[in-house]
């Protein structure tokens, strides 16, 4: 089996990276035995890209490996640490290429050197607890889980980008042509079908430069697929200018330069879309025996139906000059017509809105919910945590899809399944009933952060209960002296006098230590 060197045409099936997935970490430090969460949230999955190389002429690549996948987003890390970013996948795909879906709608032509199109966008990283900690809910015990990368599968279809198209039937020289008016060097015998691909050749008038492309050759019937004509004329959708290329000397019996135009012309407009483009004639192949005087018995039937007619020789290059000069003509006409293109980044799917809108219908099966917001929270939720699954079931609450549910008709025990059918998740509708783990406290609430400390609890009561332990021991104090005064003293005295406790001790005080 040959291997093919040329394609035009290929389906890719391309699969963004995944983000990365959140953590649920608690800060651990000495003396801190609850010292919150931090963790990290996940980083975005990388997007795939399609990106106009000029070094790039084929789809070949993709035909022998039809399946890309881009990077997914690092997971986060406790003390606040983020994922990293999975590495965008640019695909480097040849000027004039359509992407399309397999249903045949056109996404984006890609034209301009360098213009980029976001195909499929990487998947967003999932919340640490760290960013999901509040004031209700302060050391979550769970995190949220990346989202998947998009994943589609796309029609590459390569039309060449070329100012000039030469078109006509197989051996009518114009591959030799190609070659006689540019560098390009395609393969050339005296077979048909010698070209299987199409050709490109850079051509200089002056200042002018452009493009001219050598389609191979066209048959009757090329319209519906027969000899190569099906799968190449897509080539010369985007020419400015069509040259008919016609054998002035072929040897094939009821064939002649006038016949093969109608026949091409024929086969142009079955395909579509070709009849506005300006048309020159080349009667090639005038130095052969024969060949100028079947020319010379054409040339006026041609230019009768308003045709610009050139006799030339590619073998010898007799008349190419003229006609190259006006190939130019034409072309710089419809350059001028032509606003000049700015190169952009396309993106496939812009990001949609955050809406709150969902829907809620009955199905056979229960009872289905679709929304931006619910399909969403439902993919990040990790259904092997409770905690997360209880503030999952929070949110589904404030959004409104229980009231909504409840608004028609659902009863408990009902099947509700939230996304689209191939991945849906499926609940028991159970209202009003919280779902955080032995419902100790609100759903996704840390219990244990709610209880004050031990230490700050007993100094608390202590500063309470002061004034009323002063006052008890002030009473027990008079009681004792009523009771003994001889031990504890009078229960008034004045300061100074005999009575007074401590002036005795003042006294035995001087007379140990009397100064100077």
């Amino acid at each position: 089996m040959a291997v093919p060197t040329f394609v035009d045409q290929v389906t890719l099936r391309v699969t963004a990276g995944r983000g990365g997935n959140g953590v649920a970490s608690v800060h651990r430090e000495k003396f801190k035995p609850l010292g919150g969460p931090d963790g990290g949230n996940g980083g975005p999955g990388g997007s795939i890209i399609l990106r106009v190389d000029q070094d790039v002429t084929t789809l070949l690549d993709y035909h022998h490996s039809p399946k890309r996948k881009a990077e997914n987003g690092g997971h986060g890390a406790g003390d606040h640490k983020n994922g990293s970013h999975g590495h965008d996948l640019v695909l480097p795909v040849p000027a004039g290429t359509v992407v399309a879906l397999p249903t045949g709608e056109v996404i984006a032509d890609l034209v301009g050197p360098g213009t980029e199109l976001v195909i499929a966008e990487g998947g967003k990283g999932g919340l640490g607890n760290a960013s999901l900690a509040s004031k209700s809910r302060k050391a979550p015990g769970f995190a949220l889980l990346g989202e998947p990368g998009e994943e589609l599968d796309i029609v590459l279809e390569l039309k060449v980008v070329a100012d000039v198209g030469l078109v006509g039937f197989p051996s009518a020289g114009k591959s030799s042509l190609i070659a006689a008016i540019s560098r390009a060097r395609p393969k050339i015998a005296d077979y048909p079908f010698t070209t299987l691909v199409p050709n490109l050749g850079v051509v200089s008038a002056g200042d002018v430069t452009f493009t001219v492309a050598d389609v191979p050759g066209l048959i009757e019937g090329a319209a519906d697929g027969r000899g190569l004509g099906h799968d190449f004329l897509r080539h010369i959708e985007r020419c400015a200018a069509l040259v008919h290329v016609l054998d002035t000397a072929t040897l094939e019996p009821g064939r002649n330069p006038v016949d093969d135009l109608d026949v091409i012309e024929a086969e142009l407009t079955r395909y579509g879309g070709l009849a506005d483009r300006p048309r020159l004639v080349a009667l090639n192949k005038v130095d052969v025996p024969d060949g100028r005087e079947i020319s010379s018995m054409v040339l006026d039937e041609l230019r009768k139906r308003g045709l610009r007619v050139f006799e030339i020789s590619a073998a010898s290059g007799e008349g190419t000059r003229d006609l190259i000069y006006a190939m130019a003509e034409i072309v710089m006409a419809a350059r001028a017509e032509k606003a000049a293109e700015v190169v952009e980044r396309i993106v496939l799917r812009p990001k949609g809105i955050d809406s709150d809108e969902f829907t809620v219908r009955k199905t056979g099966a229960g009872w289905r919910v679709r929304g931006v917001k619910p399909e969403r929270w439902v993919r990040q939720t990790d259904f092997s945590n409770d905690e997360a699954v209880g503030f999952l079931a929070d949110r589904l609450n404030r959004l409104g899809v229980e009231a909504k549910l409840l608004e028609l008709g659902a009863e408990e025990g009902d099947a509700v399944l939230i996304g689209h059918p191939d991945n849906a998740v499926v609940f028991d509708f159970k209202p009003g009933i919280d779902a955080g783990a032995e419902n100790l406290s609100r759903r996704g609430q840390d219990e244990r952060f709610q209880d004050e400390r031990p230490a700050h609890h007993r100094r608390r009561e202590i500063q309470e209960h002061l004034p009323e332990r002063a006052e008890g021991e002030t009473r027990a104090d008079v009681a004792r002296r009523l009771d003994r005064p001889e031990e504890y003293g009078p229960l008034a005295y004045e300061i100074g006098s005999d009575e007074d406790p401590d002036a005795s001790d003042e006294e035995a005080w001087l007379e140990q230590d009397p100064g100077e």
